[in-house]
Formats: C-alpha cells, sequence, structure tokens
C-alpha cells in the first residue's frame, strides 16, 4: 500500500520561509513522478510544483516561480517543496501526489494515483 505523509506546514508572516515535506512509503520511491498541489479554501485544486523520477526535471506554476523550489531525495524517500518569500494568497492546504506510470512530469492532478493527507499553511500580512 502506497501511503504519504506530509509535514512542516504552519503559520509564517508575509515574505516568510517553510519547508513542506513529504514521505512516500510502500513501492520504490524512485520509480515515482512527484508533484505539489494546493487548494485554498472555497477554490479548486491548482498545481503547484512537479519533479520526474530523476530530479532532473522540474515545472513550476507561474504564481509561484522564483519562490518556491521542488525537489527530492531518493535515499530518504522524500520530496520537499522549499517556499520562500510567502505570499498570503498562498494560504492554502499543500497536498503532495505521487505517480509510478510515467517518466516525465506532469502537472495534471488526474494523473496521479496517490495522494497525502494535506498539511495547512496559513500566511499573515
Amino acid at each position: 500500500q502506497v501511503q504519504l505523509v506530509e509535514s512542516g506546514g504552519g503559520l509564517v508572516l508575509a515574505g516568510g520561509s517553510l519547508i513542506l515535506s513529504c514521505v512516500v512509503s510502500g513501492r520504490t520511491f524512485s520509480s515515482y513522478r512527484l508533484g505539489w498541489f494546493r487548494q485554498a479554501p472555497g477554490k479548486e485544486r491548482e498545481f503547484v510544483a512537479a519533479i520526474n523520477r530523476s530530479g532532473g526535471s522540474t515545472y513550476y506554476a507561474d504564481s509561484v516561480k522564483g519562490r518556491f523550489t521542488i525537489s527530492r531525495d531518493n535515499a530518504k524517500n522524500t520530496v520537499y517543496l522549499q517556499m520562500n518569500s510567502l505570499k498570503p494568497e498562498d494560504t492554502a492546504v499543500y497536498y503532495c501526489a505521487a505517480d509510478d506510470r510515467a517518466f516525465q512530469l506532469t502537472t495534471r492532478g488526474s494523473r496521479y494515483d496517490y495522494w497525502g493527507q494535506g498539511t495547512q499553511v496559513t500566511v499573515s500580512s
């Protein structure tokens, strides 16, 4: 059984930083392409960042480009989301997602089979 467990969320002032972690268990971690998504109250879930199996390719939503960094540590079965220069509009529940059906990254939530429970990020102004 594949499980994803996020951590690292919390309350931070605008301009601050947080790092989210997501530990993936159940199968060979290096076989997963991974993504981060978020959902704010009253809004649909949106793509944030993605990384391919090798970690050699990443992609970001325009709203976070230059501020967020996705990375993976295959030895620790963990994917990270480093978030800098946080803004109040970054407030949301953040979810990590995994899929092992393809190598290349994807921004489409429907392409991910496995999801974490989410971690709350709140940015105050």
